[in-house]
């Protein structure tokens, strides 16, 4: 992916520069022109580069620019060799960029160590062009060796849409569109489509708003307007604006789908306000100034279409909000240079996207810049994604499918984004109430890939994890895992995971926040540890089998060698290592964890091994009523049992005691200092807030936020909060002032304006199910 940046100086200018990443075990094809200038690192500090250069030319100045420090480039060829997912992407990657024979391919390789790279091309140069790889092999569960990413700065010469990133595919094809249109700065262009094609909509310099209008075509040639409409389409999918996903359509007034809304690397637009309008600027005291209103007039004048004092519009880039006293605000933009929507036209179509002129306000960063619209033949694919940013500068990372989505696809359509990745939240013909049964009453199986993997080696593994985490990691035998939190300085929490003692020096940490990584790097610098934490949650996904007969299942399907604990043995909060069905099966990794309460494991393997765990499991579970397992159905079991979740039950302001897992912070048996430390000490016991459980009285829907009252004035908050099919009645996880704290303590939820509603409930001890851990540690 591809990220331009705005120049901090030369404010309303393109800078020249932009940010691009090149994924673990992938490739990136570049032109630099001469007087330009390519910067590479390696994200983690491990991951070394490989360079091709595409003709003659660039061949040479590689070899000249590198000089002694150049090795020559084995290891894409060893990538190529393991004849696995990675390997084909890269082959594609390749024979697109015209490399015919990738055996006799010839490149140079600088080690970690040799980077950052600087590669400057003089003025009188010609263009360079080449290939920029981050190879690796594929890493086995038991190896902790990950590919890791290479970071590029790219400073051009030149501003040009060629620059722009296409719409993501999934892999590291480019696809090339079947016409472009180019809306300058404060004006308006149309544009037909035909069903089936794609419409990419990019800001080119970033910040700029882009108002988009479309009309049914073959109803225009019948004299009837027959247009986008927002207020149906809010309506129909019941939120503010459409995004990638089961909610995604475009309605016209008569409530029919007229476009899809596939790829979105912004995620902030508006659907509420008109396009920009005469009157807007008149209020204000700038007669005469251009409007989004006034070009699509324009535009639509040889059409035939009338003109309006205001057309409703769906306004792309356009940052609103609103204000719980009613008030709708707005600010700058949240898209970078290059952020893109892409949509799908479900029929024919007239199209109209402006380039707002709007200079009055921060509504285009102060200062109207260009649009490019893409169109893409309807025989192309491209997957449903959403962006997210592990750092705010980085380029867009757009949502993934896991190694198991070809499985949990085949069985539903209701998908929603987490982490980055498409997660099922109901299965067809299970329902979440029935998945919720099979998990505690049988087994069920769920894809849990989205969690974060980092492999934590090195002289001073044990010292920096000790360092990060509340819990006392010199505790932690070779083979066991433990559950913790990750805190900053106020004793905040950033994270909580399990972590695995792979050796005496070597871990694994699975974590919900990608950010975790950096910040154990950045500990570790800062701290001098000699420590290497390398990403692998691209060589791992996972699947949580969890139930009553969960060891029945896999005791069968898994085989360990005589060095291994078999599962069947396996204790809670360990692992092993096996393979699956016997000696020469897949290779898997075999935890007893999970986040249901109930008895259960997680297995890893690579990706590539992915559909094969999932059809050794899902059949040998037939017979044992083994179930799919969804988000909605997780949410239930997770809640009953007391079990916390990122962005519910803690946020960087939340303390684990507040979170409720104060006993992750061993203040007594752990001496040395840990980050958070300090501040957690600074809060007595009795002046913490409390995570408590909540019975109400009725199975009333209460949601997160939702305030708890005693009498008049709050004394807490639900973090969580689902109808228990347990215990019959709503419960909820909340977190109380210590005062009100106490089970037996009848409180009540607010609600509407948290006092003409009153749901009355009692406090209760945590969990909900199963409070000895009975049946998890069974």
């Amino acid at each position: 992916m591809t990220a331009l940046q705005t120049a901090p100086s030369g404010w309303g200018r393109l800078s020249q520069v932009r940010q691009l990443r090149v994924a673990a075990q992938d490739g990136l094809r570049l032109r630099l022109n001469a007087g330009e200038k390519l910067n590479i690192a390696s994200t983690d500090g491990q991951q070394c580069c490989e360079l091709i250069g595409l003709d003659g030319f660039s061949q040479q100045y590689l070899a000249q620019a590198l000089g002694a420090d150049a090795q020559p480039a084995v290891l894409f060829q060893a990538q190529l060799d393991q004849q696995r997912p990675s390997a084909e992407r890269l082959k594609a990657l390749l024979m697109q960029s015209g490399v015919e024979d990738c055996a006799q391919t010839s490149g140079f390789a600088l080690a970690a160590d040799r980077l950052p790279l600087e590669l400057a091309l003089p003025e009188s140069s010609a263009a360079l062009e080449l290939i920029v790889l981050a190879p690796g092999l594929d890493m086995a569960v038991d190896q902790q060796t990950a590919p890791g990413e290479l970071a590029l700065v790219h400073h051009y010469r030149t501003a040009s849409v060629d620059l722009l990133p296409t719409p993501y595919t999934g892999d590291s094809r480019t696809v090339a569109p079947i016409r472009e249109v180019h809306v300058p700065h404060s004006s308006a262009r149309a544009y037909e489509v035909k069903a089936g094609e794609w419409i990419q909509v990019s800001d080119i310099a970033g910040k700029q708003c882009s108002d988009f209008i479309a009309f049914d075509l073959e109803a225009l040639k019948n004299g009837e307007e027959v247009t986008l409409d927002s207020t149906a389409t809010r309506t129909l999918a019941g939120v503010s604006l459409p995004q990638p996903g089961l909610y995604s359509r475009f309605a016209d007034q008569r409530m029919q789908t007229m476009l899809e809304l596939v790829q979105d690397s912004v995620g902030r637009h508006d659907s509420f306000l008109l396009a920009c309008t005469p009157k807007y600027y008149e209020d204000a005291g700038y007669f005469g100034h251009i409007s989004c209103t006034a070009n699509f007039n324009l535009a639509l004048k040889p059409y035939g279409i009338k003109p309006r004092s205001g057309w409703p519009a769906i306004n792309y880039f356009f940052n609103t909000s609103a204000e719980p006293c009613g008030h709708i605000g707005m600010d700058e933009p949240w898209s970078r240079p290059g952020d893109y929507v892409l949509m799908r036209a479900s029929r024919d179509l007239l199209c109209v996207s402006s380039a707002c002129p709007d200079d009055i306000d921060p509504a285009n960063g102060w200062c109207p810049t260009d649009i490019q619209v893409r169109i893409y033949a309807a025989d192309e694919e491209f997957p449903r994604a959403i962006a997210y940013r592990n750092q705010p500068e980085e380029p867009a990372r757009m949502t993934q499918q896991t190694a198991f989505h070809s499985r949990t696809s085949a069985l539903t359509s209701h998908f929603s984004e987490y982490r980055g990745y498409w997660m099922p939240t109901e299965f067809d013909g299970w329902g979440a109430r029935a998945e919720y049964l099979a998990c505690r009453e049988k087994v069920a199986v769920m894809d849990l890939s989205p969690l974060r993997k980092f492999e934590v080696t090195g002289p001073d593994a044990e010292a920096l994890m000790q360092k990060a985490l509340t819990r006392n990691v010199r505790r932690l035998a070779v083979g066991a895992v433990v559950y913790s939190a990750i805190c900053h300085e106020t004793g905040g929490m950033i994270d909580d995971g399990t972590l695995f003692r792979m050796d005496d020096q070597a871990f694994r940490w699975i974590c919900g926040d990608p950010y975790t990584g950096t910040w154990l790097r950045e500990l570790a610098e800062r701290e001098g540890f000699r420590a290497r934490i390398q990403e692998s949650t691209d060589q791992l996904h996972n699947l949580a089998l969890q139930g009553p007969l969960s060891r029945q299942l896999l005791s069968e399907l898994v085989w360990t060698p005589e060095t291994r604990t078999p599962v069947s043995e396996l204790a809670w909060f360990h692992f092993t290592v096996g393979r699956l069905g016997g000696p020469q099966g897949t290779p898997v990794m075999v935890s007893r964890t999970g986040y249901t309460g109930e008895l259960g494991f997680e297995i890893w393997c690579h990706p590539s091994d992915g559909e094969t765990l999932w059809d050794a499991i899902w059949e040998k579970g037939q017979p044992l009523g083994l179930a799919p397992l969804g988000f909605d159905a997780l949410d239930m079991l997770r809640i009953e049992a007391g079990l916390i979740f990122a962005g519910y039950e803690f946020c960087p302001e939340t303390d684990p005691y507040a979170a409720g897992i104060g006993f992750t912070v061993p203040l007594k048996t752990k001496e040395e200092d840990f980050i958070g430390r300090a501040a957690l000490e600074r809060v007595p016991a009795a002046n913490r807030e409390k995570l408590m459980g909540l019975v109400l009285d009725t199975e009333d829907a209460i949601a997160h936020g939702d305030q708890i009252f005693n009498g008049r004035f709050p004394v807490g908050v639900v973090t969580s909060a689902i109808r228990s099919p347990l215990i019959g009645k709503t419960i909820a996880l909340v977190r109380l002032q210590p005062d009100f704290a106490m089970p037996g303590t009848k409180l009540e939820v607010g609600q509407l304006d948290g006092h003409q509603k009153r749901l009355g409930g009692e406090v209760v001890s945590l969990p909900f199910h199963d409070p000895e851990r009975i049946k998890v540690r069974s």
